[in-house]
């Protein structure tokens, strides 16, 4: 209060605190002041000078937020004024000329537009370092032949929208005015130098040429209500785009909103701090070439509306997404946030849909808050190492809910028993520290084609309902130290944590699947609750950890029945429990325990480490394989096929007859098998096999009866090596050439004699190779045909 009545003194010409009397006058001599007077006056002279420099700070402070809210009237003797009147346009004031319809700026200052202009254009052409302010109140701009607000150069323009106003700028659908052939200017409002848009108006742009707004270099907006709508993209600032305020509208027939410096390492961003941004694209809904990132605002995406553009991503970056804040809402056809590199997600609320993955990150996924909703999609949360610290997850996928692989690499899927076991451990991470995550997947689970390591937090899995996914799936280990795991789904691929765990968990295998909605229920023998859980998809197996399991303690499990208290995802709290059936009686024995069997789970199979066929084959197998994707019983052959030969089809076309083996298989084996990847010495054997079993892996696919051996070879030699001359190359296929021919050898490598056993080739060939009586997958001695056509030979399977 004292310093506004200092200022109100000063304003009326006395100081503060002195008012003179008429005719008052200090002690002294007669026309002098006393020297009380004097200090008094002094005192009053340096608080008016301190009082006289607070005021001009405050009326330059008032006088500079005038001109960045755009209030026309704030030095509107230093303001020149464009008004438009259809074709013509009247300029009051200096630093602008009209041309036709053309107007152009060529200096700093404050310019105000109002008006229509039916064809034309405002051209901005100062120098690199003038700033530039465009006062829109109230003007509708349009051009035929090219960008009715072309920033050619200045140092930065600020466009403000004045309050309470409407504004339009349109272009047509080509441009022929100058630069147009250079690809500039290509968009409605364009800007080849940094570009701000601000103020309390409105302004709507079309494009119909190409972008809606483009500035080439860093574009701010800050305030207004701005609609954009675009044939290619929306909003494009070539080095960055910032988004502070405002409400942002863009309806777009290629990216949204785009930052695409892919020269610069520290440009090509995109940053969201606040306002409102609704985004309708044929591709991308917002698109940096680096990094992005949201840390408020609402913002809302719906891209990938166009079938035939190459990519239709929400959020989408070369090397990074964050987001810390704000509320999103994308609808995307492919992946919802996508990055090349990595995506960190600390804080705001992601609503989120996509025709892909929810959210992908080709390097790392971390989450460590905030609420994130995918009410569908293919994968939710995909990337080659992923970690959860906090958070709210809540994924609904049709296939893998959470899937940790390598780009480009083979789905940890392929890794199951009767698959591929050659490809050994996976690389890939889920490591879990905190918050909580909900799963519900038509696939698998979890899916890691790696190691888990789980030291808190919550996990809850509903599904897979098919045996052929499983409701955790990993490669090497899955450690628990802490946190709650629940996972319900099939038996047939279900899997346990690894007795490399310091917390217990028990995985219960049903003999029949349950449906929807049947309550399992663990508790103590002395009836302390340790779990009600309702799976809401049909299952067949559960497996939970939890510090409530305590090992050496015996326990109930209960199926069916009813329950009170409160739910969440399922699971019960704070009520009590009504049994159903009891299903067994177990002892926690062991850091896991399995409880029960189930009929369809792969038999022989340890359940906490997805190994092989230990102790037997899968039903019709082949004894002694392993991994083999195609088994069938050996008495069922296909057609054509000798009998007792190993059947199922697959890719070995060239089965031979049982009776005939090669030294060192077991009865039985396959012999010669072109689809078996892991044949060769069969002294040191793969984990796993039984003895006596031919792996290895060498090089020749193809080992043959070693009873019909070609005479000359080592048994068991490649039959590639048969005619000299051939190239080395996979025995059967046509990719052996005689030497000087040139002439591709059809269906066979082998040779065929014909029924006189007389070999009809260049008799340079009958001293290395005579008569060959072994005929692929034919009897012994079925005919064949050698034919000899002048220097050349050629085989056909007759």
């Amino acid at each position: 209060m004292q310093g506004s009545a200092a200022t109100r003194s000063v304003l009326q010409g006395t100081a503060p605190g002195c008012r003179e009397r008429p005719g008052a006058r200090s002690p002294g001599l007669a026309g002098e002041a006393g020297p009380e007077e004097n200090e008094r006056t002094k005192v009053r002279m340096r608080e008016m000078k301190r009082l006289h420099a607070l005021l001009m700070a405050v009326t330059l402070a008032l006088a500079l937020v005038a001109c960045v809210v755009g209030d026309p009237s704030a030095g509107s003797s230093g303001t020149t004024t464009i008004s438009f009147n259809g074709d013509s346009i009247t300029v009051d004031g200096s630093g602008a000329a009209v041309d036709k319809s053309t107007v152009t700026i060529t200096s700093a200052g404050t310019y105000s537009l109002s008006g229509t202009l039916d064809d034309g254009q405002v051209k901005v052409n100062a120098g690199d370092a003038d700033m530039v302010r465009l006062v829109l109140s109230g003007v509708d701009i349009s051009c035929s032949t090219g960008a009715p607000i072309y920033i050619a150069s200045a140092d930065k323009t600020i466009i403000t929208l004045a309050s309470g106003t409407a504004n339009t700028v349109t272009d047509g659908p080509s441009y022929t005015s100058a630069g147009a052939d250079s690809g500039e200017p290509d968009a409605a409002l364009f800007s080849k130098d940094d570009l701000t848009i601000n103020g309390e108006g409105s302004l709507a742009v079309t494009g119909t040429y190409n972008d809606g707004i483009t500035c080439k270099d860093d574009l701010k907006i800050n305030g207004g209500s701005i609609a954009v709508k675009a044939v290619n993209d929306g909003i494009r600032g070539r080095d960055s785009v910032t988004i502070g305020g405002g409400e942002v509208s863009v309806t777009a027939g290629g990216d949204g909103i785009q930052s695409n410096n892919d020269e610069d390492t520290g440009k090509g961003y995109i940053a969201i701090e606040g306002g409102s941004v609704r985004v309708s694209a044929g591709a991308d809904g917002i698109q940096a070439e680096r990094s992005l990132s949201v840390t408020g605002g609402d913002i809302t995406i719906a891209s990938g509306r166009d079938s035939a553009a190459d990519s239709g991503k929400g959020l989408k970056a070369g090397v990074s997404v964050t987001v810390t804040g704000g509320t999103l809402s994308i609808d995307s056809t492919d992946d919802a946030v996508h990055s090349d590199g990595s995506i960190s997600i600390q804080g705001g609320a992601l609503a989120l849909s996509s025709g892909d993955d929810a959210v992908h990150a080709d390097s790392s996924l971390e989450i460590g808050g905030g609420e994130i909703a995918i009410a569908r999609c293919y994968e939710g949360l995909d990337s080659a190492a992923i970690t959860i610290n906090g958070g709210d997850v809540h994924v609904v996928a049709s296939d893998d809910g959470v899937n940790a692989v390598t780009k480009g690499a083979v789905s940890g899927e392929m890794q199951r028993p009767g698959r591929d076991m050659a490809m050994g451990q996976g690389t890939n991470t889920l490591s879990i520290n905190g918050g909580y995550l909900f799963v519900d997947a038509g696939g698998d689970g979890l899916d890691i084609n790696g190691p888990i390591t789980m030291t808190g937090g919550t996990v809850i899995v509903n599904g897979p309902t098919d045996n052929g996914n499983g409701a955790v799936d990993y490669t090497g280990s899955f450690t628990i130290t802490g946190g709650t795991f629940l996972a319900a789904g099939s038996s047939g691929m279900a899997m346990a944590p690894s007795a490399s765990s310091s917390q217990p968990s028990v995985m219960i295998l049903l003999a029949s699947a349950q449906p929807a909605g049947t309550l399992v229920h663990i508790e103590t023998v002395g009836g302390d609750d340790v779990l009600t859980f309702r799976p809401s998809k049909t299952y067949q197996s559960l497996v939970f950890s939890s510090p409530l399991l305590v090992q050496g303690t015996d326990y109930v499990v209960y199926a069916g029945g009813s329950a009170s208290g409160t739910e969440s995802d399922g699971v019960y709290t704070a009520g009590s429990y009504n049994p159903g059936t009891k299903i067994a009686e177990f002892s926690l024995a062991d850091i896991v325990t399995t409880v029960g069997s189930a009929a369809n789970q792969v038999p022989g199979m340890k359940p906490h480490d997805m190994q092989g066929n230990r102790t037997g084959n899968m039903p019709g197998s082949l004894p002694g394989a392993m991994g083999n994707p195609m088994t069938g019983k050996r008495t069922g052959n296909m057609p054509g096929y000798t009998p007792g030969s190993y059947p199922g089809g697959i890719s070995n076309p060239m089965a031979w007859n049982t009776s005939r083996l090669v030294p060192g298989y077991m009865s039985g084996s396959l012999p010669g098998g072109m689809g078996n990847p892991m044949i060769g010495n069969r002294t040191g054997n793969m984990p796993g096999y039984t003895p006596g079993s031919y792996p290895g892996g060498i090089s020749n696919p193809m080992v043959w009866n070693a009873s019909r051996l070609v005479p000359g070879y080592m048994p068991g030699s490649s039959v590639s090596r048969v005619i000299p001359g051939v190239s080395q190359g996979v025995p059967g296929m046509n990719n052996g050439n005689v030497a000087g021919t040139g002439r591709v050898l059809p269906t066979f490598s082998a040779l065929y004699a014909g029924t006189d056993s007389t070999l009809r080739a260049p008799a340079s060939y009958r001293t290395v190779v005579p008569t060959v009586n072994a005929v692929a997958g034919k009897a012994d001695g079925a005919a064949a045909t050698a034919l000899l056509k002048g220097n050349s030979f050629y085989f056909s399977g007759s």
